[in-house]
């Protein structure tokens, strides 16, 4: 019937079809990242098919692997996009809310078969989010923030707890008690700015991962120019993103004709003369806040060629060329310095300061160290590692743990771990289920089922018996020992708050709104429209 009124090339499912359609795709990309879960959860090899690009990503990070891996059907691209909302806001539980969708539409598929309404498992649902959110809230402990500066120990053990509750899945897992670290003294240098751009992460192959430092300052993996100092103190430095290399006339196809050498001599000298006055123009650049001291340093995104380069070592100045995009915005924020392209003001232009700039070894490599830099909370953390895949690995692992901690800085509330939550949620939902009338009883109960399934995947992951112990989970929690969860390194239950699993409330909380509210879009569809783009007859032209 569509027929007769679609265009040609418009596919429409509709109905069983389409519904159909939408849990196989969900279910099957909850299923690819399923494995991942837990601090047993296994590796993905990520291997591009690009015959110029065949390059491979070894991760157990849930957004890694939804990014990278292709997927056609609708409702699996929603779930990838849930996944990345969730790196995005949170940092962590990418994985966590990838799979909760997907256990929830495997339990709708099982309520739909039963002949009860996608609008009536809506609205059960959203009833059993309600009384989950509500046992969340009342779970959730007031952790000891950084504005406590009266509580220093107290602070660092509870940040230390959940980063390493979050490497505890990670490839930095066997170091996470070393990392743990790292992440925690470079967060608590940030002094609540809560600003990742002070943290620089620098990967240097080589070594082992136990070797990873945090390096107070700023680091940046260039080297100054030929014959210029290697160290200067007390720097003021200009950030620059400009053309350092001769004029070219940017006109495509342009030609200059001459008829005689001694006009291309000219043409040159001219050149050279035009670079001379801006090289000029940049060394007059003092800092007014500072007596007018002369800019020492300067740092362009560019490359700056050899005429330029002599002249600022004749001129005694530091010259670091093609420090890439990031680099520079990073060194502005972290140096306290403007960036600029035009050099004809120079009492309107900021310098950035620093109290030293050196070259320091990082196994066989030299990289220059920013000490004492204006924003003193600015850090490097050094990864080294016996490849770039582990090195790859080991920044998104710290990212992850360095994103946890901010967030847990930015709302303070807590949360245990090992599927203690899930298992008090489920609970709450059942006991709410038995006292409301009608088939959403029916849709509450699956929602438990659902988030009782994380800590029996959980448990699967690692090689234990998933249904003895949650069972004995629910046993324990049913008796008010609340704080009881999934101790996965002896495969038993075990006390969450003398285990130190803590986790983030803001993570936690993240990932159920986003699972349950995209399982719920995903669930009200009826009919999906494949429409092919319309050609450019059909609009006249």
């Amino acid at each position: 019937m569509e027929a007769a009124y679609v265009s040609h090339g418009t596919n429409i499912d509709k109905g069983e079809n389409a519904r159909l359609s939408s849990f196989v795709g969900a279910i099957a990309v909850a299923d690819l990242v399923k494995t991942t879960l837990g601090p047993k959860g296994l590796d993905k090899i990520l291997q591009k098919v690009d015959p110029q690009d065949q390059s491979i990503a070894v991760t157990n990070d849930g957004a890694t692997i939804l990014r990278q891996v292709p997927v056609d059907n609708a409702a699996a691209k929603i779930l990838v996009e849930i996944a990345k909302v969730q790196d995005e806001q949170v940092g962590d539980g990418t994985t966590s809310v990838a799979v909760l969708c997907g256990e929830l539409l495997r339990e709708a598929e099982q309520l739909i078969n039963q002949r009860i309404h996608p609008q009536t498992v809506c609205e059960g649902w959203r009833l059993a989010r309600g009384v989950a959110v509500q046992t969340l809230e009342q779970m959730a402990e007031q952790a000891t923030t950084v504005q406590d500066t009266d509580n220093g120990d107290v602070i660092r053990q509870h940040l230390l707890q959940f980063a390493s509750t979050t490497l505890s899945s990670k490839l930095l897992s066997f170091e996470k008690q070393h990392f743990s670290e790292l992440a925690v003294s470079a967060v608590l240098r940030l002094k609540g700015s809560n600003n990742l751009e002070h943290i620089q992460v620098l990967k240097k192959a080589g070594g082992s991962l136990r070797d990873s430092y945090l390096e107070s300052g700023f680091l940046l993996d260039k080297t100054p120019g030929v014959g210029q100092p290697v160290k200067v103190k007390n720097a003021k430095i200009l950030i620059a993103n400009t053309s350092m290399d001769t004029d070219k006339i940017k006109i495509y196809g342009s030609r200059v004709k001459v008829d005689s050498l001694d006009k291309v001599a000219s043409i040159e000298a001219h050149e050279k003369q035009k670079m001379r006055n801006k090289v000029q123009q940049i060394l007059a650049h003092k800092d007014s806040s500072d007596e007018g001291a002369p800019m020492n340093c300067f740092i362009n995104r560019q490359l700056i060629y050899n005429l330029p380069e002599s002249m600022f070592a004749a001129a005694g100045v530091m010259a670091i060329e093609h420090a890439d995009f990031d680099g520079v915005e990073r060194l502005a924020a972290v140096l306290g310095g403007d960036v600029v392209s035009t050099f004809d003001t120079p009492e309107a232009v900021t310098l950035g300061k620093c109290d030293v700039i050196e070259q320091v070894m990082i196994g066989e490599d030299k990289v220059l160290r920013f000490g004492g830099c204006q924003t003193g909370e600015a850090c490097s953390i050094v990864l080294r590692g016996s490849s770039s895949h582990v090195l790859e690995e080991a920044e998104r692992s710290l990212h992850d743990a360095l994103s946890i901690l901010i967030s847990t800085v930015k709302e303070p509330r807590t949360v245990y771990g090992g599927g203690c939550c899930e298992i008090a949620m489920a609970a709450a939902i059942d006991k709410a289920a038995a006292e409301t009338p009608g088939k959403k009883a029916l849709a509450m109960e699956a929602f438990a089922r659902a988030l009782r399934q994380i800590p029996a995947i959980v448990a699967d992951n690692g090689g234990y018996d998933a249904a003895e112990l949650v069972t004995q989970l629910r046993a324990q929690h049913a008796s008010g020992k609340t704080e009881m969860g999934l101790d996965m390194y002896q495969g038993t239950i075990g006390n969450m708050k003398e285990l130190g699993v803590r986790e983030s409330f803001t993570s936690k909380h993240q990932s159920l709104l986003s699972a349950s509210e995209a399982a719920e879009m995903i669930l009200r569809v009826d009919d999906i429209i494949q429409a092919a783009p319309r050609r450019r007859e059909e609009y006249g032209m």
